[in-house]
């Protein structure tokens, strides 16, 4: 980990996950709290080292690896934390991320683990949509859904944290098919971004860049092929084949070898939010048959 200045007042933590910073007036403020206390742990030892104060902390979404270090920061040292209001609901009630990977269903204990189940904490208070001020911090949260229901990037001092809202070009390529929960509202995003004015921006996973947009694009070129070679696959059966298969055949085809049920129900997620905006624009539909979900082409 990391501290790398973006701007005069403008820091990241990089590594595997990116934890924004800013000062001003001799306050600090967070931009995501990362997975667990350890990653806390580090930060705080560096802020220490470097002489930087921390009050505050905003949390963009609530995946784990955003917001697992939030408890830690609270209750250790009292750091205020906002979110956005759909996402503060999941933080305070971290079960619910396992809960809707396994359709609603009390979840089994592969899937309560500190990457999907990050340790539930109290947020102080809501974010909004637009310009707000915490503390000396003046910032607009821009609202980015489709890889979390509520999330936000927060653009402040002409800098872009811009969260799961896109990925690096490292993480695009070791993901294959990046997890969403609406691919509309995914590609909606990837096109707000592309006309955000900013000095730069920096995603959850990924570098720093001025030049950010050509990163951005190619989020949507690969959202766009895969979605062009799930619609050529359900395609292929007039008669349709079962949601099974599908999500089968679709990780066969794109070389990916599942290892663990909490994998496998995180692409499942993907295919379910690219399926369903084909099902939006009538180019396929659901049914049941002899107890299957069916994928219906149209």
């Amino acid at each position: 980990m990391k501290l790398q200045n973006l701007a005069e007042h403008c820091y990241a933590f990089t590594g595997s996950v990116t934890i924004g910073y800013c000062i001003k007036e001799g306050k600090g403020l967070l931009i995501d709290s990362g997975l667990d206390a350890s990653s806390m742990k580090k930060v705080i030892k560096i802020l220490s080292n470097e002489g930087l104060p921390l009050d505050y902390c905003v949390i963009t979404h609530a995946h784990a690896d955003h917001f697992g270090g939030a408890h830690f920061l609270k209750n250790k040292h009292g750091t205020s934390l906002f979110a956005p209001k759909l996402e503060k609901a999941i933080m305070e009630n971290s079960i619910l991320e396992p809960i809707y990977l396994f359709n609603g269903a009390n979840p089994i204990n592969d899937l309560r683990n500190k990457f999907l189940e990050g340790q539930s904490v109290v947020i102080d208070d809501e974010l909004k949509i637009g310009e707000n001020s915490i503390g000396p911090f003046t910032f607009e949260a821009i609202d980015l859904p489709g890889h979390s229901y509520g999330q936000v990037g927060v653009l402040i001092e002409d800098v872009l944290y811009a969260a799961d809202s896109y990925f690096g070009r490292d993480t695009l390529v070791k993901h294959v098919i990046p997890f969403i929960i609406d691919a509309d509202q995914t590609l909606d995003s990837l096109e707000k971004l592309l006309h955000i004015p900013c000095k730069g921006a920096i995603p959850g996973h990924g570098d720093y860049e001025e030049n950010f947009v050509y990163t951005v694009q190619e989020n949507i070129d690969l959202h766009e092929e895969r979605m062009k070679s799930l619609i050529a696959l359900v395609n292929e059966s007039s008669e349709g084949y079962s949601f099974e298969r599908v999500v089968k055949e679709y990780l066969k085809l794109h070389k990916i070898a599942v290892t663990n049920v909490g994998q496998w129900l995180l692409f499942r997620t993907s295919v379910t939010a690219y399926l369903t905006s084909f099902e939006r624009k009538k180019l396929l539909s659901f049914t049941i048959r002899e107890n299957e979900l069916i994928v219906i082409p149209h």
